[in-house]
């Protein structure tokens, strides 16, 4: 250490030319990183559901939907102004960027057609003539549209039940098939709030609109009042360090080097091509939170340091040779647990991993050498020692009265009070959920402007952009086969019965309705043909545009329409459709028809919620397994790995427990911030252990060592507890709830995580070292 320390500071201003010179590079690339959303990257493509979706995306409508619902705010949808409009809407969404054309559906829609049985015999037309046109549509022609619209069957689904709206359904491609452009779904979610709601929207229309798109245009809108909160608790951590050094210079220090690398880490990104998901904001706040916890303790040593009477260059030297080495095991413990997030195969999660763990590495450079660096050029003060001196002596004193935890009896009464706590919430964990509790999205409150407009079109509609699509493959010509559509009818009848499901959709149950027209209503001959000639005739007027079939007729979806996505409702329809393929006899027989989950937006939740929790447990222990190693070659000492791991996994229970108190589900939005949390217990670890055993070596007896451990370490980690944690609860006011509720998740993190380091930490040692007495101490 001597030896580096004596390299560092010799070449010092040539080191921070350099340091400076890249930090101006890194700015310029930092100012051009840009949003970046996108579906697939929400989504673990391995998934067989997601297989399913990315096979038949361009034969099914899949997940990837937009509805609009144009809403009359008083009457009913039937008059010349209403219907107008619908068609400006229609147009408007259809020539959006992303759009593909030939999915778009509404009563506008060529392919929205009935079929009716007059005495001219069997007609299929579409709802609306031919000849009608918006700008000189008539009385007449509406009663004309209403009748075949509501004839048509299409009451519930681009008819609200209530006749009060009408919807607009098209499908996103993430790709655009000329330009080979990926789709910018920030610029698309800007162009239906103005160009679609701000555009249509008005004193007799209200226009709601819901889909992947849009909600993802929220988000990306919510993170921009993000930064408020970000500026917020910027400013109180800084206050908080001022309160704590009382010295502008080093508040300076320790908030500086902490944001330098976060600007080294928004460039970096820029380089390697990649952006900030919209999911992903609070990551910067969070290495941020990172830097200010190890800039703390440079500037508390720097600072106690200067109180003995060191110039600022010892000090900054006696800061880097004593915290160079813990500092560097805690960021590379962290950098090595995060890159663990990299394991879940969801991209949005892998650029997570990627982001965090650059930024922690960099935190090596930025907190652990250029801020030491800077310290050294300091003008000397003695007035600040003797001011410094005074400044500790409380905090001291309440180090030393609660460092008498290190006595043996008391230890004893701690680790009761672990175990204890331990045990509930590792019970309590079992509450746990994967996904959505909540019918809207939890990313944002329940009165936002998304999530009533979802409630409205479930309440009006019998569908909703909450369906799971089943794709059940058939032999070729399956369309036409009794056997084959008689399963799919049985199938879409038993899904239909299923709690949660608001409605079905499939060909079988479709050309139901068509036989009814034939029969003139009759419901004695309401049913499936069985002859392949009469299949062959009522299923002609269904033709792939529907989304009930495909070309060959070898694809025929069974839609299913549910009333929310919650965790529970997709776990019951998965289990049916599961269990309908294992228990019922036809399906049992025909090998050579497969029901294949999943399409639609429940299937790729369902596929999310299922890389989620098979990738939890095994992230997690590769998490602690990480630190075991890590601590291990750092202490070489089995002691070490109890005491500092114990109190992070308490740490982790804890912070289950607190998420089923809250009903935060894991989701792809909240998984990684255990994770990021954890983080900030091993740093915590790290700098109390490696000053009890530089004062164990030293010949003292654990209770003295620990005393002095804490007077020297454990201000500055309470302090940096109470601040990070106070800092981030001011998101609890932010408008958008993802930030939120993991506002309320890290102040609650920050808190425990320092509490058990402090209290935990040093009863597993007493005990530890009681029960095992080391061989030797080595002095």
């Amino acid at each position: 250490m001597r030896a580096v320390e004596f390299i560092v500071f010799k070449g010092r201003a040539l080191i921070l030319a350099l340091l400076a010179a890249f930090t101006v590079v890194m700015g310029f690339y930092a100012l051009q990183l840009k949003m970046d959303a996108g579906f697939l990257k929400q989504v673990p493509t391995r998934h067989e559901y997601v297989q399913t979706f990315l096979k038949y995306q361009d034969e099914v409508p899949g997940a990837n939907l937009i509805l609009v619902a144009v809403k009359a705010r008083e009457g009913t949808i039937w008059n010349p102004a209403f219907l107008k409009r619908l068609y400006d809407v229609t147009e408007e969404v259809t020539f959006l960027p992303g759009v593909r054309r030939t999915t778009v559906l509404s009563l506008w829609s060529t392919t929205t057609r009935v079929t009716e049985n007059t005495e001219e015999g069997i007609n299929s037309y579409p709802v609306i003539p031919g000849k009608v046109t918006a700008d000189a549509i008539t009385d007449a022609d509406v009663a004309v549209i209403r009748d075949r619209a509501l004839n048509g069957g299409h009451k519930g689904y681009l008819i609200s039940n209530d006749q009060t709206a009408a919807l607009i359904i098209a499908e996103l491609q993430e790709i655009d098939p000329i330009t080979r452009k990926k789709l910018d779904y920030l610029d698309l979610a800007s162009r239906l709030e103005k160009q679609v709601r701000g555009k249509f929207e008005d004193d007799k229309t209200e226009i709601e609109i819901v889909g992947f798109a849009k909600f993802i245009g929220d988000i990306a809108d919510g993170a921009s009042a993000v930064v408020v909160f970000f500026g917020l608790a910027f400013v109180l951590t800084a206050l908080a360090v001022y309160v704590y050094v009382r010295s502008v210079q080093l508040t300076f220090l320790a908030v500086f080097c902490s944001l330098v690398s976060v600007v080294w880490q928004f460039g970096l990104l820029h380089l390697l091509g990649r952006g900030l998901d919209p999911l992903a904001v609070l990551v910067p706040f969070l290495v941020y939170a990172i830097g200010v916890s190890h800039g703390v303790q440079q500037i508390n040593m720097i600072a106690a340091e200067l109180s003995m009477g060191q110039t600022a260059g010892e000090a900054a030297r006696a800061t880097f040779s004593r915290l160079l080495v813990p500092g560097s095991l805690a960021l590379i413990t962290d950098l090595v647990g995060f890159a663990t997030l990299y394991l879940i195969p969801i991209e949005v999660i892998q650029d997570l991993a990627v982001m965090a763990s650059l930024g922690v590495a960099l935190k090596i450079v930025t907190n652990l050498i250029m801020l030491p660096l800077l310290a050294s050029y300091l003008p000397h003060n003695p007035a600040y020692a003797e001011k410094y001196m005074r400044l500790k002596r409380g905090p001291e004193r309440i180090m030393r009265f609660v460092a008498r935890i290190a006595k043996p009896r008391n230890a004893v009464v701690v680790l009761l009070i672990f175990v204890g706590l331990l045990v509930t919430a590792a019970h309590e964990t079992r509450q746990r959920h994967i996904g959505d509790l909540t019918p809207g999205f939890s990313e944002l409150w329940p009165d936002a402007r998304y999530n009533r407009d979802i409630a409205d079109i479930v309440q009006r509609f019998s569908i909703s952009a909450d369906a799971l699509i089943v794709v059940v493959e058939t032999p070729p010509d399956g369309c036409i086969d009794y056997k084959t559509m008689h399963l799919v009818d049985r199938f879409s009848w038993y899904m239909r019965n299923v709690d949660g499901v608001n409605s079905v959709r499939s060909l079988p149950t479709s050309v139901r309705d068509t036989v009814a027209i034939w029969r003139e209503g009759n419901l004695k001959w309401v049913g499936l043909p069985r002859s392949q000639s009469e299949l062959i005739q009522m299923t002609a007027p269904y033709d792939p545009s529907t989304g009930l079939l495909n070309e060959s007729c070898t694809v025929l979806p069974v839609i299913v329409y549910m009333n929310d996505h919650k965790a529970s409702s997709i776990e019951t329809v998965i289990a049916a459709v599961k269990t309908f393929q294992t228990t019922n006899p036809e399906a049992l027989a025909r090998k050579d028809v497969h029901f294949r989950l999943a399409m639609g937006g429940i299937g790729i939740m369902a596929a999310t919620n299922d890389v989620i929790a098979d990738n939890e447990f095994p992230m997690l222990f590769w998490v602690y397994a990480a630190i075991v190693v890590l601590v291990w070659l750092a202490y070489r000492d089995w002691r070490a790995v109890v005491c500092c791991c114990m109190p992070l996994l308490l740490a982790t229970f804890l912070g289950y427990w607190f998420m089923t108190a809250l009903n935060i589900g894991l989701k792809v939005s909240t998984l990684p911030v255990l994770v990021l949390a954890t983080g900030i217990g091993v740093d915590y670890s790290f700098y109390i252990y490696s000053r009890l055993q530089v004062f164990l070596k030293q010949g003292m007896e654990m209770g003295a060592a620990y005393s002095l451990a804490l007077q020297q370490i454990g201000v500055a980690v309470v302090f940096t507890g109470l601040t990070l944690s106070v800092g981030v609860s001011t998101w609890a006011f932010s408008g958008l709830k993802l930030q939120a509720d993991m506002g309320l998740l890290l102040s609650f993190m920050f808190l425990v995580n320092m509490i058990a380091a402090i209290f935990f930490l040093p009863a597993f040692a007493v005990t530890l070292d009681r029960l095992f007495p080391p061989r030797r101490r080595i002095g």
